[in-house]
């Protein structure tokens, strides 16, 4: 079942990734390490989690599988620890405090951690996120902090105007030639977000199934 599902969802990529540019980052979050396993056997690589002690469970358990772990949820202080140490990417820094405290509590004998600013590409106050009108006064500050490579942005865009979300996204990327990461599209929306340029998809439903 898992298996036929990342089949699917990649032949879904690859119908519209005319460029071969798009990464699929398997979303497992509450899902069992047996289900990752699944993927795991027919190539998937990246998985993406939101709840810490969870994720680090999995990443133990399969730390001889060569694979690239996300941090993709909300990033709360006290645990930037952990994340700065054990995973490859973080997608969901939404304020420089939280940059800051991964780039220190980053070890330097690992390889600099990848971070992806998370925008609030819509302006909603509910949502977290760094506002577009921000996101010059906090990339200026990454030149002081080494243990970070800043690579790109992320966003969850209101599912009303995805499409003009996503190409807003695009053209904030086009304004940073250093920078070459659009982590944007899930189950629902992920041919949209390509076609707008997305270069990492974050896939949980369409390949695990709905949360229990």
């Amino acid at each position: 079942m898992i298996k036929d599902n990342l089949r699917q969802v990649q032949r879904r990529i690859k119908a519209v990734d005319k460029n071969q540019q798009v990464t699929l980052i398997a979303v497992s979050k509450t899902k069992p390490i047996s289900d990752l396993q699944q993927a795991i056997d027919i190539g998937q690589h990246h998985f993406g989690e939101n709840y810490l002690q969870e994720a680090l469970d999995k990443i133990k358990a399969l730390e001889n599988q060569n694979l690239i772990w996300h941090f993709i949820g909300a990033i709360q202080s006290n645990k930037t620890s952990q994340i700065a140490q054990n995973f490859d990417w973080v997608h969901s820094v939404d304020r420089l405090k939280i940059a800051k405290r991964l780039n220190q509590q980053r070890s330097d004998n690992l390889t600099k951690l990848n971070v992806l600013l998370q925008i609030n590409i819509d302006n909603e106050p509910t949502k977290s996120g760094i506002f577009p009108k921000q996101i010059d006064d906090i990339i200026v500050h990454f030149s002081t902090l080494p243990n970070l490579t800043l690579r790109g942005f992320m966003c969850i865009p209101n599912p009303d105007n995805a499409k003009q979300s996503f190409a807003k996204m695009a053209n904030i990327l086009k304004k940073y030639p250093n920078l070459d990461t659009l982590s944007m599209g899930m189950s629902h929306d992920l041919e949209l977000a390509i076609e707008n340029g997305a270069t990492f998809v974050r896939i949980g439903t369409d390949i695990f199934g709905k949360r229990g």
